[in-house]
């Protein structure tokens, strides 16, 4: 008897970890959830708030503050508390600013509730990403992947979830309701999930020494490509139907392809990455979202090239990310402050660029968004060059 416990303590701490795995993966698809309901919902809410697209897209801007808030924030919740309850409180939260943000007929206050999204959102995110190192340690790898990888399933089903329900009730608060309504249950089920032990960093007896220069390069890069996910990523509804390419159902459609083109290019990626160095990943990925984009711009009239540009888009800047970061950890030892840094970059990015497209896609007309798009890949080529060439600092 005695010799069958240690088995059975080990099939019950496998069993916790797979648990509590499972737990994060449905709370980061609710993530790709929250982050692709916007760009097919913004004309109605731009209805709801009786304001226009450039009036509107004050929410991008909010709502990333509130994501850097979040992220600054919850480590220090996350460090300090156990980690579940927080996860549950965090996700309550969303639910809430869900029911809410299609029912408010005032802009002020529709930024104020996104506000809070974005707080709710960039918690979620520290939080998945540190409990999941947690709970596996070093063998965290192939479900870091997993963890994305689902976040992008999320991303890809809102859209369509969206255009259906709308197309079935005629109001987009039914969408944003029942979306609400499946983050309560996994809310729930981590109030009942036991939470990983916290982990704190062991003190370091030597400070590495940090080229600065290639920090705020690789910020910057992260800056402009964040930037062009999240703008073509939200806008490529308004895109389609301003230009009448589309009606809202197909364009809902053409933004869940987007987003599924994302997740099958991450996918791809955890293969390509075992084969090809973090650099030439990224030089690739550039180029083909650069032609991508390209066959957008130079044939704004036709559907089928805004078909073909939006998945090569969506394949071709799937991958960019993570490979930024692995080639980041070739050329410089990360710290937590690094990577802090590199996150400030990928949010502000994604706040400033949709927030620019709303900006001008009144006054000079839905190509703004293409011309920025492709403008912005073209300077994170030339960043990249000067990344990769950029000289090694002298160490004594």
């Amino acid at each position: 008897m005695a010799s069958s416990s240690p088995l059975a303590s080990t099939r019950t701490e496998t069993t916790g970890r797979i648990s509590k795995t499972v737990g994060y993966y449905a709370a980061f698809i609710v993530l790709g959830l929250i982050t692709g309901v916007f760009g097919p919902a913004l004309p109605d809410l731009a209805r709801h708030t009786q304001t226009t697209l450039n009036q509107i897209s004050i929410i991008f801007v909010v709502r990333s503050l509130g994501y850097l808030a979040g992220s600054m924030l919850s480590g220090r919740w996350f460090d300090r508390v156990p980690g579940h309850p927080v996860f549950a409180v965090v996700l309550l939260t969303a639910a809430v600013t869900f029911v809410l943000i299609p029912t408010v007929p005032l802009l002020g206050l529709l930024i104020a509730i996104m506000l809070l999204l974005g707080i709710a959102e960039g918690s979620l995110d520290v939080g998945g990403n540190s409990l999941l190192v947690w709970v596996h340690g070093a063998r965290v790898g192939p479900f870091m992947n997993g963890l994305h990888f689902f976040f992008g399933v999320g991303a890809f089903i809102s859209p369509i979830v969206i255009a259906q329900v709308v197309l079935a009730t005629g109001d987009i608060r039914w969408a944003f309701t029942l979306l609400a309504g499946l983050m309560v249950p996994i809310a729930l089920v981590f109030l009942r999930l036991p939470s990983p032990p916290i982990q704190h960093a062991s003190a370091q007896t030597e400070t590495p020494q940090v080229n600065y220069q290639l920090v705020v390069m690789i910020a910057a890069m992260l800056f402009v490509y964040v930037g062009v996910e999240t703008g073509y990523g939200n806008w490529v509804f308004t895109y389609a139907t301003r230009l009448a390419l589309a009606n809202a159902t197909d364009a809902a459609l053409l933004t869940s392809t987007f987003w599924g083109s994302f997740t099958l290019g991450r996918l791809l990626g955890v293969a390509i990455s075992t084969r090809a160095k973090p650099a030439v990943i990224i030089f690739f990925d550039l180029l083909g979202t650069i032609v991508s984009v390209a066959i957008v711009t130079l044939l704004p009239q036709s559907s089928t090239a805004l078909w073909l540009g939006t998945i090569g888009a969506g394949l071709c800047m799937a991958s960019i990310f993570p490979a930024v970061l692995a080639y980041a950890g070739q050329r410089l030892t990360i710290t937590a402050r690094v990577t802090g840094w590199f996150l400030v970059g990928g949010g502000l990015g994604a706040m400033f660029f949709p927030w620019l497209v709303g900006q001008l896609i009144e006054p000079i007309g839905a190509s703004a968004m293409t011309f920025i798009v492709l403008g912005s890949v073209i300077i994170d080529l030339a960043l990249l060059g000067a990344i990769v060439f950029a000289p090694k600092p002298i160490t004594r």
